[in-house]
């Protein structure tokens, strides 16, 4: 029997949290947790360029957790039923988000709509041409018609995860184009950037993103508790209706 996209998007939704938006305790760009009595900003984003409108992850990713394991099966060699179960429900987390919350990401971005979609490339040309992700994306409902792959890893720069201007190369004018960027998980965010200069340069006027992962180490330490203290101080029942961007105009309702 074939599964919903509601009942697809369930099944790691235990584990999920919602990210809260940026404040006290949380990044301003990727919304990890901060030591937020000194720093808006997490030390991997204070290192590198800013260069996305809007930053939206859909929920933690803790390190060998449920979510971590799936956005790792889904593209890594292994059993294909074991790939496409991961698949199906990562694509019905992020469709069902996307539907949901589309709309909050462009507003933070300060736009109505993004006129297309894209994904962030892997960090080599052998390992993109797999197309994990780009399958997830081409599954998903609300973004498919608009996906394009208009960015490409160069080889010029190693396989690390930090921000390099050559990382990736463009393979299309964007003169004048809202992008909403697609990443399976944001680790430090160097390839995110990266990508995000790329799009910029070929004429994209916003960039708009979303993962489906904020990856966080539960060990970590932050104001003197772990994250995995705070990932256990947040509500424990993943809510579809909100996000780290969604507001709601309390004097006409209308949610922007």
């Amino acid at each position: 029997m074939a599964l919903t996209v509601e009942e697809a998007s369930e099944t790691y939704i235990s584990e999920m949290r919602n990210v809260p938006p940026p404040g006290t305790g949380i990044c301003a760009t990727c919304k990890t947790f901060v030591d937020g009595e000194h720093y808006s900003t997490c030390l991997a984003c204070s290192r590198q360029p800013s260069l996305l409108d809007a930053v939206v992850p859909i929920t933690y990713s803790a390190h060998l957790g449920q979510i971590h394991t799936a956005l790792r099966t889904y593209k890594e060699p292994g059993s294909a039923d074991v790939k496409r179960f991961a698949s199906i429900r990562l694509t019905a987390i992020l469709w069902r988000f996307l539907a949901a919350h589309e709309a909050c990401i462009a507003a933070a971005a300060g736009i109505e709509r993004f006129s297309m979609v894209t994904t962030v490339p892997s960090s080599s040309k052998e390992r993109d041409e797999r197309g994990s992700l780009r399958q997830i994306v081409e599954w998903c409902a609300p973004i498919e018609q608009r996906f394009q792959r208009v960015i490409a890893p160069t080889d010029e720069v190693g396989p690390g995860r930090g921000y390099d201007e050559r990382r990736y190369a463009a393979t299309a004018a964007l003169d004048g184009e809202s992008v909403l960027l697609v990443d399976d998980t944001w680790t430090g965010g160097g390839h995110a950037q990266s990508a995000a200069y790329t799009l910029r340069e070929a004429g994209a006027v916003k960039v708009g993103f979303v993962a489906i992962g904020r990856h966080v180490r539960p060990d970590w330490q932050v104001s003197g508790a772990s994250c995995e203290q705070l990932l256990a101080a947040l509500p424990n029942r993943f809510r579809w209706d909100t996000c780290a961007a969604h507001v709601q105009e309390q004097s006409s309702g209308v949610l922007r």
